[in-house]
Formats: structure tokens, C-alpha cells, sequence
């Protein structure tokens, strides 16, 4: 398998298009079995699949060169080494760490493992099957919450559950998929969380973030940060080919 990474001088590294999160580091959650995608890509990670021609993961770590960061910690599970081995080390500025586990951890728990690779306050966490534009400045300026997800407008939220919020972005309410289609707004897959939101996940056992984390922290300084970008996940085959014309 090819490796992808671009060998970049210390001072191309710190040339970096971006500066806003230069200290922030990002998180990329890379384990997950794919399970509605293998049909279409057997064997193969999702997050390193190829879209337009460049595996997908690619597309999330352009997103966080452009904006300046420099470390990049890759949550891996299933196939971990697919993923180490297309991506190497570094990839433009920034340099890549692995956090693998050794059994499945759930969306939160893999970032609990992670946490002795985090230098920054707060934390930039990303879907590794998921793409958003977004305004990561502007998001990087509301670091003073304890958790904030980026949250995103779909005509039909029943793939993806539903997050309710106030006016001023206060999170009130995760509701979860149901059968009745109707406009509104879901988790785009990105978050800024500060440190002590991944402290407190259990250590003993897998964990949803999504299910378990997120719902917990309601009316304790959650909220959401609105993007109206370009948006898609590649999680189900018929998205995953509907990905291929978003880059090309």
C-alpha cells in the first residue's frame, strides 16, 4: 500500500498556511469496524479508502494544515496498520501520533486512552468517516465551553439523531433516530472538548460519546456551534459513492 504522507522541512512546518490552532491539538477517531461500508470496500479501513481518487483521511488532515495545527493524534482499531502505513509519521506540517487499542473502546474510550498524547487545552476531536466545512477559527473561539459539537442542517435527521438547542447554542436535548422524517440539526462529527470532559470517561469499559458522554454533560456548559458547509459521512455505501463527486 502506498504511503501518502509529503516530507516537510521544520521550516515549511513552520511556514503552515494557518496559525489559529498551531497549539491545538487534533484527534481523529480511526477505529471503528465499518460494518455498513464493507460490502463496498472488503477488508480495507474506512477512514483510508480512496474519494476522488485520495484516501478520505486525507481530506481531514488538509482541513487541519490549513488552519495551522501541528499534531494530529489518530485514535486506530480495526486495521490500525492500514492506517499507519498510508499515512507514516508526518503528513505536511504536522506530525502523526497513534493511540491503538487493543479492543474496542467506543468513540469515547478511545480518546480516554488517548489522552497522556494531548498537550492542548482544549482538544480538537474529529470523525475519521466524516467531512464538514466549517469556520475553525471561529470555533476555536469558543474554547470556553466544556464541550462543543459542531452541528450541521439536514432536510432528514433520521440517519443521524437530532440535537436540540437554545437560541445562544445551549444544548438541550439529543434525541435519537427515529422513523418520522423532518428537518434539523445532527452532529456533524467534529468537537472541541476541553480536558476534563475526556478525564471523566470510564476507563474500565467501551463508551459512546455520542449515547453516553454527550448526554451527560446537558445543562453543564455543552453546546453546539452551527456550519453550513459542505457535509457528508461516508459510513453507508450509497454515501460513500455520493462522496466521490464532493472532491472531484
Amino acid at each position: 500500500m502506498p504511503t501518502f504522507n509529503s516530507p516537510t522541512s521544520r521550516r515549511e512546518a513552520d511556514q503552515a498556511p494557518g496559525i489559529v490552532c498551531r497549539d491545538t491539538t487534533a484527534m481523529i477517531l480511526a477505529g471503528g469496524l465499518g460494518m455498513r461500508l464493507r460490502a463496498a470496500v472488503p477488508g480495507r479501513q474506512k477512514v483510508i479508502v480512496p474519494v476522488a481518487g485520495r484516501p478520505f483521511l486525507l481530506r481531514l488532515l488538509d482541513q487541519l494544515h490549513e488552519v495551522g495545527v501541528r499534531k494530529v493524534v489518530i485514535c486506530t482499531g480495526y486495521q490500525a496498520g492500514q492506517v499507519v502505513e498510508a499515512l507514516g509519521e508526518r503528513y505536511r506540517s504536522m506530525r502523526l501520533v497513534y493511540s491503538e487499542e487493543s479492543e474496542p473502546l467506543g468513540t469515547a474510550g478511545a480518546l480516554r486512552q488517548a489522552l497522556p498524547h494531548l498537550d492542548s487545552e482544549p482538544v480538537l476531536v474529529l470523525n475519521g468517516d466524516s467531512f464538514c466545512e466549517l469556520d475553525f477559527p471561529a470555533l476555536l473561539a469558543a474554547r470556553h465551553a466544556s464541550a462543543t459539537i459542531v452541528v450541521r442542517e439536514v432536510p432528514d435527521t433520521t440517519q443521524g439523531g437530532r440535537v436540540e438547542f437554545e437560541a445562544d447554542g445551549v444544548v438541550t436535548r439529543f434525541a435519537e433516530k427515529g422513523t418520522e422524517r423532518s428537518r434539523g440539526w445532527i452532529s456533524a462529527g467534529i468537537y472541541l472538548l476541553r480536558r476534563e470532559v475526556i478525564e471523566r470517561i470510564p476507563t474500565d469499559r467501551a463508551v459512546s460519546i455520542e449515547r453516553e458522554v454527550f448526554p451527560l454533560w446537558v445543562g453543564r456548559g455543552l453546546r453546539v456551534f452551527r456550519a453550513s458547509g459542505r457535509f457528508l459521512d461516508i459510513g453507508t455505501p450509497d454515501s460513500y459513492i455520493a462522496a466521490q463527486g464532493l472532491f472531484s
